[in-house]
């Protein structure tokens, strides 16, 4: 980069790698949209667990039973007089807590089977490879109602349940270009240099897959979200009197003639998430994406 100085061209540095990244996603009006989403999300989670419902997400008030949207209560009341708002934001920090969870370690025994499978090769690609398969052959949904319902209802089962799920993806996403960056000249030279193979993992190979990985994680949340409401909604999700956005789906049907806000606020909330996180995972994909450093 040059600017003009006195009539002369005088070079400018360029900004920094992760400056510029930023810069790209801001610009992008889905990445911004999705950026917005996600942390009003996050806020309304970081409420939940910090007590700061306007009421307590599983205290009973019969007397204030389906009441309609008000000033009093921004989203209504259950059957049960619970305010819908409160618990709303409760079962946004229930999902949030299973998908950060779930994702987390998918995301870490994946990427780390993908890693090894592509730069070792040989007797470790077998075994990873066999164990992707036989989850791939699985549909998503079917293989974590099966794993939710064998072990104890709990938060913590379920997001294990998930992770493993999503295990597969992250392996394969990493292995595909683990299997390019071992033949580059700069992998090459450090194996000639005597150079660990940790390090070369550590520092050559994992910098130049947290792109992929990190787009990878903001979709998978999405998707995670979803199969725990999906759990929820079948009644495999975290037990009562826990609120959870698909259980609350699932009590509401009942209610959709006469009390229609019961529906429609978990379903809303479960939309702008899932949208949410899927946008951003679109802009943080072009704002990662090294053929767009020019135009930063």
């Amino acid at each position: 980069m040059t600017a003009a100085v006195a009539g002369q061209q005088v070079p400018v540095a360029a900004p920094p790698a992760r400056t510029a990244a930023w810069r790209r996603l801001l610009r992008s009006p889905a990445g911004l949209g999705g950026a917005v989403l996600v942390a009003l999300v996050v806020a309304a989670a970081g409420a939940a667990l910090l007590g700061l419902t306007p009421y307590d997400p599983i205290a009973q008030h019969p007397q204030a039973r389906l009441q309609q949207p008000s000033a009093d209560y921004w989203f209504g009341t259950d059957q049960f007089g619970r305010d819908v708002f409160s618990r709303c934001l409760a079962g946004v920090a229930n999902s949030l807590r299973v998908a950060v969870v779930a994702v987390f370690l998918s995301a870490l025994v994946g990427t780390t089977a993908g890693v090894c499978a592509g730069f070792y090769g040989g007797k470790v690609r077998g075994p990873v490879l066999a164990v992707t398969n036989v989850l791939f052959a699985f549909p998503p949904l079917l293989l974590a109602l099966t794993l939710a319902a064998t072990f104890t209802r709990n938060w913590l089962t379920i997001a294990i349940a998930i992770a493993i799920v999503y295990v597969p993806i992250f392996v394969r996403v990493s292995r595909g270009p683990v299997l390019s960056l071992r033949e580059t000249d700069f992998i090459k030279a450090a194996r000639v240099l005597g150079i660990p193979t940790w390090r070369i993992l550590l520092r050559h190979l994992l910098p130049n897959l947290a792109a992929i990985v990190i787009v990878q994680v903001t979709l998978s949340l999405s998707w995670a979200v979803l199969t725990e409401a999906a759990l929820s909604f079948l009644g495999l999700g975290s037990p009562p009197p826990a609120p959870s956005l698909g259980s609350m789906v699932f009590d509401a049907k009942i209610l959709a003639g006469t009390a229609w806000w019961n529906l429609a606020a978990p379903g809303a909330v479960i939309v702008v998430f899932v949208v949410g996180l899927n946008l951003l995972g679109d802009g943080l994909r072009d704002a990662l994406d090294p053929r767009n450093g020019r135009n930063a």
